[in-house]
């Protein structure tokens, strides 16, 4: 009884020592605060968020269960704190803008063990002005490593009355706006919620490499109050760190969109020494899988400015068949293929025209023959993978996902991860990783107003392989299984409001489909990666507008949902001492002879202009602008001058 009483009383005491240890951002908004508390005669330690004196996050608690060999953690008091500070900008390979501003305050807050002195757990907590981040280490015991058996996370986040939620259940899925009770399951990461006094705090994770995925969920005992939900144990040995929590908060929704490098920042640089060889684009798949159709598909990606053809599934035959093998192209391809590939004469071909070459691979196949497969890929020159089918949340499959990525990186093969895995941030560590799926693209055909809440949940985690699609509408196609449900100019736009440095642009179409259609110049036109990015204004599932630049060159991508609306957009991101053209490409009706029916205009635009916007059901606008020379000046209209 005296020892408790002993420990007690300095729970106590720390706990109001511990009060004053606050955490601000660099620009001073955001304020995290950290204290000590008792809670059933167990020491737990608890957070509270703030921006501009506003409630962001509740006082709530923080910790991890697990056990080492042979006792259990329990927190005695707070050894030490340390602060340092960082402002640093770094160079991507590629991204969403050409440097990245890397700015925060950092505090660690070391934890003694009550059973053990020389144990301790550390709590690593960053303030960037877009958001807060913070993790937990265990270090290495003084006398060697230890083993760690995680089993769940105490991690929560009370929100203020009235927080409702973009609920998900699936990364493939629909999503809804929920109050924070009775969700039917738990909800898919990034977590973005609408907060009573109209601030948008996004709940994610970043650096879950060596891990189990963790996903949201509702507390049934504390009203409010959100959860950290794993996917299973982790068993690893000290020195550990977890992956990040992160909580990201903005003033306006498309700012979650715009500070996104948020999740890069809080990953470790490049391991790269030479990244030539990887070089973003744009791709079309081949539907055929055979000679001709691909030998047809090199002829279009060259005439309409793509840099890769893809073979998806059924390449090497039905790939759920354990007799199917990816050393080779296989005699019986998939039944839904026609057949007669020979793959190394597309690859030379394509080779031979600029053209890149993606193979998707069933991780069935990686997993059962990956360290075969990867020199011998290198070995036919292609450039890249599209990983199939693969399995996602627990430890073991989410480290043996990373070390896969890591393995292609040996082998210059680039990376698209599809189904449900989710980034956290590791294209930056290893930019191979190109991009991923994670998200319900064009394979289901949403509804535009789906499109628009996507750029303010699952973008914000990363970039996303939506498969844009184009011709696949019932104007073109009328017995289609799977139709469009927006306008083509929103499919058009979509290649600039989503981010993903290698697109798939035409997932369903083939090139027979193409009758080069005016408008297709946009999708010739527009890259895949960017020197600046600007979200200029939108809604969550109502709408958005994203400009981006490339070199000289401006695109402005704007989708609206399921309604129409009219938006004026000033275009004061361009440069103040230029006059550009500005080529619009709208939504027409039946003056347009076209099947898409999209209408494309020219203009002569600067700062200080405003385009109108009148947006269609499900509609969209896509613009690129272009410095004006001298005939345009001569030749083209003014905007608004007709």
């Amino acid at each position: 009884m005296k020892l408790e009483r002993i420990i007690l009383s300095v729970a106590i005491f720390l706990c109001i020592s511990a009060k004053g240890q606050t955490l601000f951002s660099p620009n001073g908004n955001l304020k995290a605060e950290f204290a000590l508390a008792l809670q059933d005669d167990d020491n737990i330690l608890c957070y509270s968020v703030r921006y501009k004196n506003e409630q962001v996050i509740l006082n709530s608690s923080l910790g991890i269960d697990y056990w080492k060999t042979p006792d259990t953690f329990k927190i005695s008091g707070i050894r030490e704190i340390s602060r340092t500070s960082k402002d640093t900008v770094w160079i991507p390979l590629y991204g969403e803008r050409n440097q990245i501003r890397d700015h925060y305050n950092a505090m660690e807050i070391a934890m003694e063990d009550s059973l053990n002195p020389r144990r301790s757990v550390h709590l690593q907590v960053r303030a960037y002005n877009e958001g807060i981040a913070f993790r937990y280490f265990i270090p290495e015991h003084p006398d060697g490593g230890e083993y760690l058996h995680i089993t769940s996370e105490k991690t929560q986040f009370t929100m203020p009355e009235g927080t409702k939620a973009w609920f998900t259940p699936l990364a493939q899925a629909t999503y809804q706006l929920l109050p924070l009770s009775n969700w039917p399951t738990e909800c898919e990461r990034p977590l973005t919620m609408e907060l009573p006094d109209k601030l948008f705090v996004c709940l994610t994770e970043a650096q879950m490499v060596n891990y189990s995925r963790t996903l949201f969920s509702l507390d049934p005992n504390k009203k409010n109050t959100v959860t950290c939900s794993m996917y299973g144990c982790v068993d690893e040995i000290t020195p550990f760190n977890t992956p990040w929590r992160v909580i990201m908060v903005a003033e306006k929704p498309g700012d979650l969109l715009q500070h996104d490098d948020l999740i890069l920042n809080l990953n470790p640089a490049s391991k790269l020494k030479d990244a030539d060889w990887i070089k973003p684009g744009k791709v079309m798949r081949e539907m055929t899988i055979s000679t001709a159709g691909a030998m047809q598909l090199v002829d279009f990606a060259v005439k309409r400015h793509l840099q890769y053809i893809h073979f998806d599934a059924g390449w090497y035959g039905f790939e759920y068949s354990s007799e199917s093998n990816a050393t080779q192209v296989s005699p019986k391809l998939d039944f839904r293929r026609q057949g007669g590939l020979d793959l190394p004469q597309v690859i030379n071909y394509a080779r031979s025209k600029g053209i890149g070459v993606f193979l998707y691979v069933n991780q069935r196949e990686l997993a059962k023959q990956l360290d075969e497969l990867l020199p011998l890929y290198q070995s036919w020159g292609i450039s890249g993978l599209k990983f199939g089918f693969v399995q996602v949340g627990s430890h073991r499959w989410t480290t043996w996902l990373h070390e896969a990525v890591e393995k292609c990186a040996k082998y210059h093969l680039m990376v698209d991860i599809h189904d449900d895995y989710r980034p956290t941030g590791f294209s930056r560590t290893f930019p191979n990783l190109m991009t991923q799926e994670g998200i319900l693209g064009n394979e289901a055909m949403p509804d535009a107003s789906h499109n628009c809440v996507l750029p303010y949940t699952r973008f914000v985690a990363g970039p996303a392989d939506y498969t844009i699609c184009y011709y696949r509408q019932k104007s073109i196609h009328p017995n289609a299984r799977r139709v469009i449900q927006t306008t083509s100019a929103h499919q058009l736009a979509l290649s600039v409001v989503y981010y993903s440095p290698l697109e798939w642009l035409y997932w369903y179409d083939k090139p027979t489909d193409s009758h080069d259609e005016p408008e297709l110049e946009f999708f010739d036109r527009v890259p895949t990666v960017w020197d600046d990015t600007r979200v200029l204004a939108g809604e969550i599932g109502k709408y958005i507008v994203v400009a981006r630049r490339s070199g000289n060159t401006w695109f402005m991508g704007c989708i609206t949902g399921n309604d129409g609306r009219k938006l004026n957009v000033p275009l004061d991101f361009l440069d103040p001492d230029k006059t550009y053209v500005a080529h619009i490409f709208s939504d027409g009706g039946v003056e347009i002879k076209t099947a898409t029916k999209v209408k494309v205009s020219r203009y002569l635009v600067n700062r200080k202009t405003t385009i109108e916007m009148s947006l269609k059901d499900s509609g969209g606008e896509a613009d690129f602008f272009v410095s004006a020379t001298p005939d345009d000046m001569r030749n083209i209209k003014n905007y608004k001058d007709e």
